[in-house]
């Protein structure tokens, strides 16, 4: 595929020079041609005045496996001869009311899927993980690439600014979230689209939050208000559902609006970016035994009234449906996510019928993993049967599922998946990190370093974090930002002669 020129121009110097910079002119945007402006690669940023902490936070996508897979073999390692069902049991240390849900629900209808457990665990109304408090941070039980460093909202913004100007220039354009957890991202990317005459009066910002508690810090964040000063908007009413159910104007200037479904987002010329969505989505388990594949459920072991893992004695709706486009026989252990399927389908429907662009990224594999469902509680592994609520539940995003999700009619490409780090190098990382140490006091320096060491370690979310990029059908087979492989010390060189 062709190599292009105008990626290499505005990854290399506007990730480097023009993020933070107070003026931007637009003679800068060179198409055809390489920038060799040595200057603008060099030019200096204000460091923004938070410094976010990392310092003895671990995060939810560390390397867990020797842990895990101890675990995993304990879960399904217990056979019940009577039944040929293996089972795994945890005695809850103090009963929740979640709990307490899920025990009358599994004792009236029978066990249940591991993706209504999810729901149930995550989103319930009333109890649900994300629906009434702050996970996320030192304080949380997670920390994600935005809250690490300020470095990865910028490169999002300066990846959708790139796109836009050579695609949809001097359109309006509907930059849509899913999942924006605090705000920080969204925060990130507004102040880039303000430091771009060309796209800053175009867009308008529309969040996909069903967390009444995270959609007003989003709206803190977004605004630079206190909390205090959000009004609770949130609303669950069915005939409202296809409005926003808040609105606010961003410091930045563009409006705000939150929406609990993609669905209700309006149609139109969109980018659609989300960052460790995908998943928090519920999916479906299955193990294979002697007699075939089975779906791993949820149900209440009798003995003591706590949570267990058991298998289907025989076909399910899910097996029946999903595990169709299972092809590995080498696989024991498979989990399938329909509802990011659905998510990518209708990403991929809208930008056929509207144009547009996507960005999505989370950690994940492409099909070669199938046991990657697990919790995480103050920065550690958790049971996931366990007081359910009061930990993040996550499995894996399985990257070749969803590229299988998108059709020939849709009128889409897909690129990638490609890793965390080869993505950030690509857009530039490296340089920004250079500028921003420049102008940063030295008490920052560690905090810096250690955000970009984070992010691109192979060790650490360089290697586990995937990113995949969503666009129309081009004629000229054109190559995405982020995905086209730079050299940047050739690129300095060229500057420097």
């Amino acid at each position: 595929m062709r190599r292009t020129t105008p990626v290499a121009i505005t990854t290399a110097c506007r990730t480097a020079s023009l993020v933070c910079s107070k003026t931007f002119h637009k003679d800068y945007v060179v198409r055809g041609r390489a920038e060799t402006d040595a200057n603008l690669i060099c030019r200096g940023f204000h460091l923004q005045p938070q410094c976010r902490q990392i310092h003895a936070c671990t995060y939810k996508y560390e390397r867990f496996h020797a842990k895990y897979n101890k675990c995993s073999q304990h879960t399904l390692g217990r056979m019940f001869s009577s039944s040929n069902i293996h089972c795994y049991s945890t005695k809850p240390a103090d009963v929740n009311p979640l709990l307490k849900h899920l025990q009358r629900r599994i004792k009236m209808a029978g066990p249940i899927t591991v993706a209504d457990y999810m729901k149930e665990v995550l989103t319930n109304s009333v109890s649900g993980y994300y629906m009434n408090r702050d996970v996320f941070g030192a304080a949380g039980d997670f920390i994600t690439s935005p809250e690490i460093s300020q470095m990865f909202g910028e490169v999002f913004g300066v990846w959708v600014v790139n796109e836009w100007l050579n695609h949809y220039d001097n359109q309006q354009i509907q930059i849509v979230e899913l999942g924006p957890g605090r705000g920080t991202l969204a925060d990130d990317m507004l102040r880039v689209f303000s430091q771009f005459p060309a796209i800053k009066d175009k867009i308008s910002v529309h969040l996909v939050e069903v967390s009444p508690a995270l959609s007003r810090m989003q709206a803190a964040k977004v605004t630079g208000r206190d909390i205090s000063d959000i009004d609770d908007k949130f609303v669950d009413t069915a005939e409202l559902r296809a409005e926003p159910y808040q609105q606010l104007p961003s410091k930045y200037g563009p409006l705000v609006s939150w929406y609990r479904s993609l669905a209700d987002v309006p149609h139109g010329l969109s980018c659609y970016v989300a960052h460790e969505f995908l998943d928090a989505l519920p999916i479906h388990k299955f193990h294979k035994t002697e007699h075939g594949w089975r779906e791993v459920l949820v149900d209440v072991d009798a003995a003591n009234d706590s949570l267990r893992f058991v298998l289907a004695p025989g076909p399910t709706p899910a097996s029946v449906a999903y595990l169709k486009s299972v092809q590995s026989s080498e696989k024991t252990n498979v989990e399938i996510c329909p509802s990011a399927g659905l998510i990518v389908q209708e990403i991929c429907q809208r930008i056929g019928q509207h144009g547009g662009l996507s960005l999505l990224a989370d950690y994940g594999h492409t099909g070669e993993k199938g046991g990657t469902f697990r919790a995480f509680k103050n920065h550690a592994l958790h049971d996931p049967l366990v007081d359910p609520g009061t930990a993040d539940l996550t499995a894996d995003v399985d990257f070749s599922y969803l590229k299988n999700m998108v059709s020939d009619n849709d009128g889409v490409s897909v690129f990638g998946p490609i890793t965390q780090a080869r993505f950030l190098s690509n857009m530039g990382i490296g340089l920004r990190l250079q500028t921003l140490l420049q102008n940063a006091s030295q008490d920052h320096w560690s905090d810096l370093v250690s955000g970009y060491k984070m992010l691109t370690s192979p060790e650490q979310m360089g290697e586990r974090f995937k990113f995949m990029s969503i666009l129309p059908k081009l004629r000229d087979a054109y190559v995405p930002a982020g995905f086209v492989d730079l050299d940047f010390n050739v690129v300095s060189d060229r500057q420097s002669k």
